[in-house]
């Protein structure tokens, strides 16, 4: 279950990054201008990390986790169901007749892939949810991003990344890391 919601950050990340590195490749003829009459101020900031810190993020993070485990709770209950039916197709084996038999195979069968489709629909669900998500908390992000960035002076501030998106930042000096302040600044702005 982990590894799937992993799996659908890296590309909302993969976007963010192509759009920042889009934007660092316009800037930077600008740059050399912007140095010369003042420092040029660039902070880094982990989205991700964002939502997970932040109190609404927490929040909604927490919602989409119980909407997931009810689902798979819905799944684990079918699944037992069509443990129970395989036994007694088992245990039914060579009592009764023919007709008996493939009818209770029959429903077997119908039964388990009603079991996968269900599976698959609950996967698209959880990753749509998971995806508006990501895009509403973006917005955010970026509004609250803003306030901390001209407050202390920054020009511009790239998304690092994480362990669980796409890496962009290989390295950064301390003090150009402005994810706790933007997750407090979140949290006055969003509660």
């Amino acid at each position: 279950m982990k590894n799937r919601v992993q799996r659908s950050r890296v590309i909302p990340g993969y976007i963010v990054a192509l759009s920042t590195l889009c934007l660092l490749v316009s800037i930077v003829p600008f740059s050399a201008q912007a140095a010369s009459k003042d420092s040029f101020r660039v902070g880094v900031l982990d989205p991700q990390a964002v939502i997970e810190k932040s109190k609404a993020g927490g929040r909604a993070l927490a919602t989409l986790k119980e909407h997931a485990q009810a689902r798979e709770n819905i799944l684990k209950s079918d699944q037992k169901e069509l443990e129970r039916m395989q036994e007694e197709l088992k245990a039914s084996e060579g009592k009764g007749s023919d007709a008996e038999q493939k009818q209770k195979q029959e429903r077997f069968a119908q039964k388990f892939q009603e079991w996968q489709k269900r599976g698959q629909e609950y996967q698209v669900e959880l990753s749509q949810k998971q995806k508006d998500l990501v895009m509403e908390y973006m917005k955010k992000i970026e509004e609250a991003t803003q306030a901390v960035a001209t407050r202390h002076g920054f020009d511009l501030v790239v998304d690092k990344g994480s362990e669980n998106t796409l890496k962009i930042i290989l390295f950064s000096r301390d003090g150009l890391d402005l994810t706790n302040e933007v997750v407090k600044e979140f949290d006055r702005r969003f509660k």
